[in-house]
């Protein structure tokens, strides 16, 4: 079983969820991917530059996916191109990246990026500042609110959720009848629902 994990924005491949579903993937003989989806190159991250790389990752191979926030987002965008994917796992995915982000900034912060070419957040993987080119948010303009996933999907998104609310999972869940919702006490992080979440994920094997 070809099984990837697929870290969220500003984070990378030693995040806590990734290494407590590796480690439990690990206990039932099952190696979990988890690429670096920037590829070492932050300041120009784009959404389809990751694409390419879960797509070098993936082999054209039958692989099932695991997304965390803008992981998640991903996931559901490249599922939507390939078939080969066969089931999904969603983790507060962040659907409607490009724009959320433009009202979550505001015009005038959007403008002041668009001129100095990068914005400075917080990288969780790094512990740092870093600085991510304008090019992310440009290029989030090609792709879709909500993916046209056809395989089947199970969500997992926290009713506190301040960073993606809760609804925009179940707005996909109400566009794809074969996506599953699960609606748990947490908030974006779910880092409180691990266990719950593994009864969920396992199912994948």
């Amino acid at each position: 079983m070809n099984v990837i994990y697929l870290h969220g924005f500003a984070s990378g491949p030693h995040s806590s969820k990734a290494q407590y579903f590796r480690r439990r993937f690990a206990e039932l003989g099952v190696e979990m991917q988890v690429p670096d989806l920037s590829e070492g190159d932050f300041d120009n991250l784009t959404i389809s530059g990751q694409l390419r790389a879960i797509e070098r990752i993936a082999g054209g191979e039958d692989v099932r996916l695991i997304g965390s926030s803008m992981g998640g987002y991903l996931a559901a965008l490249y599922a939507a191109r390939h078939r080969e994917v066969t089931r999904l796992v969603l983790l507060a995915p962040a659907f409607g990246f490009g724009r959320r982000w433009r009202d979550m900034l505001g015009e005038e912060k959007v403008d002041e990026w668009r001129r100095s070419g990068g914005l400075t957040v917080f990288h969780y993987g790094d512990k740092r500042e870093r600085r991510v080119g304008y090019a992310l948010l440009e290029d989030a303009r090609k792709y879709e609110d909500y993916p046209d996933v056809s395989q089947p999907v199970l969500i997992f998104h926290g009713r506190r959720d301040e960073v993606v609310p809760v609804e925009y999972s179940e707005r996909f869940a109400a566009l794809h009848p074969q996506a599953t919702l699960r609606i748990l006490d947490s908030d974006h992080q779910l880092l409180n629902a691990l266990e719950e979440m593994w009864a969920g994920i396992r199912e994948l094997k």
